[in-house]
């Protein structure tokens, strides 16, 4: 039975990724007959400023975007889990941003935030007439913002759903103890949602390895290489700079990265040894 699934893997996942291993060994610019480079591609990625860069920037937005993302998630998937008819209305709103395509939600924030066309000219606010993805001081944190907005409703249904499986006589043993909302957020609310939490965080953090469209479509890297995280430098370096084989050695990284902090999130966290949180089970 798990043959057609294994094949499927095996030929769309796993042949794929020994071709990139190999092609990380080559010399090749995409058109020519690849040549063997041995480690030299390697060697090229460890020691370019602009991929050594790329790598501390993926690191800061995978580290920002989950600070961000988390907190606000976990809020509200608990508010929308409410039985109250207003709270669906919320919950309707804030699941808009997953109809959107990353690229017309790039295209739309880029507009909005244009000094000159945007936000600022419509509604007359002196701040926001800034140019936001044009300084390298302030793009790279409205890249994070755009991405969180983009992120945040699929990580809060995760966490509603979580929310309905909770017993309610746990809730009801809090209440006849006394514990007020915040102290039974944390007492009952947070650690039931335990195996929830791992699996939206190991989601952010290893999605936060594939950002590329939304980034490539806002700000293509710039100014200069600030918003160059590690998916765009690999994107550049293999499709406009012609040089596949450093391409395939950055496409291994990020695979190794986010299997290392997959299998390490699973470990640390216990959810390999998942049982049920339900009554009676």
């Amino acid at each position: 039975m798990l043959a057609p699934a294994l094949t499927f893997f095996g030929v769309f996942a796993i042949i794929p990724l020994l071709g990139v291993a190999v092609l990380s060994l080559m010399s090749w610019d995409g058109l020519g007959t690849p040549e063997f480079a041995g480690l030299a591609n390697w060697q090229r990625v460890f020691s370019d400023p602009v991929t050594l860069n790329a790598m501390w920037l993926t690191l800061g937005m995978t580290v920002l975007s989950y600070a961000v993302q988390a907190p606000l998630s976990i809020l509200l998937g608990v508010f929308m889990a409410g039985s109250e008819k207003y709270r669906a209305l919320f919950s309707v709103l804030y699941f808009l941003p997953l109809l959107f395509s990353a690229a017309a939600v790039g295209i739309t924030f880029k507009a909005l935030m244009d000094p000159n066309f945007g936000l600022a000219k419509a509604f007359d606010v002196g701040w926001l007439a800034q140019d936001w993805l044009g300084n390298p001081q302030l793009a790279f944190y409205v890249l994070i913002l755009v991405i969180s907005w983009s992120f945040v409703p699929f990580h809060s249904l995760l966490y509603q759903a979580g929310v309905r499986q909770i017993p309610n006589s746990l809730y009801e043993a809090a209440m006849l103890d006394g514990a007020g909302r915040v102290r039974t957020f944390f007492s009952v609310t947070l650690p039931q949602l335990k195996y929830t939490v791992v699996t939206s965080s190991t989601l952010m953090i290893v999605g936060s390895l594939t950002y590329f469209d939304l980034v490539f479509v806002m700000t293509a890297g710039g100014p200069g290489n600030s918003t160059r995280i590690l998916p765009l430098d690999m994107y550049l370096t293999g499709f406009r700079s012609y040089q596949m084989g450093p391409a395939s050695a950055i496409a291994l990284i990020l695979v190794v990265v986010g299997l290392i902090v997959s299998l390490a999130l699973n470990k640390f966290s216990g959810s390999d040894q998942m049982e049920s949180q339900m009554e009676g089970a």
